[in-house]
C-alpha cells in the first residue's frame, strides 16, 4: 500500500469536501447536515467557519466519549488533527469561493447548488477509500450505530437529523432565522448519498487500483 498515494487522496478528498461545502454556502439555499451545525455556529458568533468546524468536531468527539463510556486519547487527538485540517480546508475554499461572483439570481443559486452537489460526493469519495482516520463527525455515526445497534445508514440518518435540529435551534434562538437550514439542506441530505454511490459505483475500482497497487505491480 502506498502510504503518499493514500494521504494525497485524502488531503484532497478533504479539500473537495470543504469546497463543496463553501459553494453550498455561497448559493445561500442550505448547508448540507454535515456542516449545518459549524456554519450556524459561524452565523450566530460571527468567527470563521473553519473555527466553528473545529469547535463542532470538539462536541462530537465528546458525544462519543459519553455514548462509548471511555476516552482514547490516542484516538481523539488524530480526529482532532483531521478536524483542524478540515477547518482549515473550509476557510481557504470559503475564501477561494468568496472571490467568484455572487449569486444574486434563483437561477444562479441553483446552479451553485447543483455543482456543490457532485464536489461534496467527489471529496467523500476520495476521503473514505484513502482509509485514514475518520472525522470526529464520521467517527460519530459508527459509535451511534454500535451503542444502538442501527444499521449505518439508519445511524446516518440520525446523527444527520440530530444536527441539523440543533443547528436550526442555534438559529432560531440566537438570529431568528433558519440560518444554515434551507431547501439546499434537504436536497444535499437526499441526494449527496446516492451521488456518492454512483461515483463509488463507477470509479472505487479506479481509486483502488491507483492507491493500493504495490510497487511490484506498477513496474511489472
Amino acid at each position: 500500500m502506498n502510504i503518499t498515494k493514500r494521504l494525497a487522496l485524502y488531503c484532497m478528498g478533504l479539500f473537495f469536501l470543504s469546497l463543496g461545502v463553501s459553494i453550498s454556502i455561497q448559493a445561500g439555499l442550505g448547508v448540507s447536515p454535515v456542516s449545518s451545525l459549524p456554519v450556524a455556529g459561524s452565523l450566530t458568533t460571527g468567527i470563521s467557519v473553519g473555527a466553528t468546524t473545529v469547535l463542532a468536531n470538539v462536541l462530537f468527539i465528546i458525544v462519543q466519549v459519553i455514548l462509548n463510556k471511555r476516552i482514547e486519547i490516542r484516538e481523539f487527538a488524530v480526529q482532532l488533527m483531521v478536524a483542524f485540517l478540515f477547518g482549515f480546508f473550509m476557510d481557504v475554499t470559503l475564501f477561494i469561493v468568496q472571490l467568484l461572483p455572487t449569486p444574486e439570481t434563483i437561477v444562479v443559486r441553483v446552479l451553485y447548488l447543483i455543482v456543490s452537489l457532485f464536489i461534496l460526493p467527489a471529496g467523500l469519495c476520495g476521503y473514505f477509500k484513502a482509509k485514514l482516520p475518520l472525522m470526529p463527525y464520521d467517527a460519530l455515526t459508527y459509535v451511534i450505530s454500535e451503542r444502538f445497534r442501527l444499521k449505518f445508514s439508519r445511524a446516518k440518518i440520525t446523527s444527520d437529523l440530530i444536527n441539523v435540529v440543533v443547528a436550526g435551534l442555534v438559529c432560531l434562538i440566537f438570529i431568528q432565522s433558519l440560518g444554515s437550514i434551507g431547501i439546499g439542506t434537504l436536497i444535499a441530505a437526499y441526494f449527496n448519498g446516492k451521488i456518492l454511490g454512483w461515483m463509488l459505483a463507477n470509479y472505487e475500482r479506479i481509486f483502488g487500483q491507483w492507491v493500493f497497487k504495490s510497487d511490484s505491480q506498477v513496474e511489472a
